[in-house]
């Protein structure tokens, strides 16, 4: 993870460039989780998440794109709709580490080396990876750490909308769904095979995790958002 952001600062501060095609920036929102415990509302953030990005524009129309974003996730039985959950009466608390790589695609050209106001919406996608610790519930209900973490796989699924607020500066909001190829963030699946009688829920239905939020990026050079290749 430090030499990922080392890398965005060292972007960030460079001095010389072979032309505008690089952007580093923040994301901050909040984030909710759908799987075993808790709500099943597909947007309904209810914690804090902040991150880092890195894009590296290709075309007007699309880019390749990094990012590091850290969260908690939460999940109470009691607030979901299902009479079920709420009578079983489990949470969860967790922490998550994403790093993520794939490509945006905007619907329309977003060439910022025109100097006028750019609006567009956008898509992104690729491959994501969440490290987070285990838990599981134990005979009374309890939520009980494992005392080892997990690399969470999964596909992110995002629509956001960006627009330039000045020469150098891009807001967007995006709403980014993840896919993960994982049933064991919320601890309905223990990680340890010793512990596979305490597993619960669906479990042919993997977990996903929503972040929802604003970026805010930077970008420097000659041409922000065009490279010749």
């Amino acid at each position: 993870m430090r030499y990922l952001i080392l890398f965005l600062l060292s972007i960030c501060f460079a001095q010389k460039s072979q032309g505008q095609i690089y952007e580093v920036g923040v994301f901050a929102g909040g984030s909710n989780f759908i799987g075993d415990v808790g709500r099943t509302n597909y947007i309904n953030p209810n914690t804090a998440t902040l991150g880092l990005l890195l894009k590296w524009n290709r075309s007007p129309r699309h880019s390749w794109r990094v990012s590091i974003i850290y969260s908690d996730l939460k999940g109470y039985d009691e607030k979901s709709d299902d009479p079920r959950r709420v009578e079983r009466d489990y949470f969860f608390d967790t922490n998550l580490l994403e790093i993520s790589a794939g490509m945006e695609f905007t619907f329309w050209d977003f060439d910022l080396h025109q100097g006028d106001l750019k609006v567009t919406p956008y898509i992104y996608s690729g491959i994501s990876t969440a490290k987070h610790p285990n838990y599981f519930f134990n005979a009374a209900g309890e939520y009980t750490a494992e005392g080892t973490d997990s690399w969470a796989f999964g596909i992110p699924m995002t629509l956001g909308i960006k627009s330039n607020i000045t020469n150098h500066l891009i807001l967007g909001f995006e709403v980014g769904a993840r896919y993960t190829f994982s049933d064991e963030i919320d601890g309905s699946v223990p990680d340890a095979k010793e512990l596979e009688v305490f597993s619960f829920g669906n479990t042919n239905s993997n977990d996903w995790y929503v972040f929802t939020g604003f970026t805010l990026t930077y970008t420097f050079g000659q041409r922000p958002c065009y490279c010749n290749f």
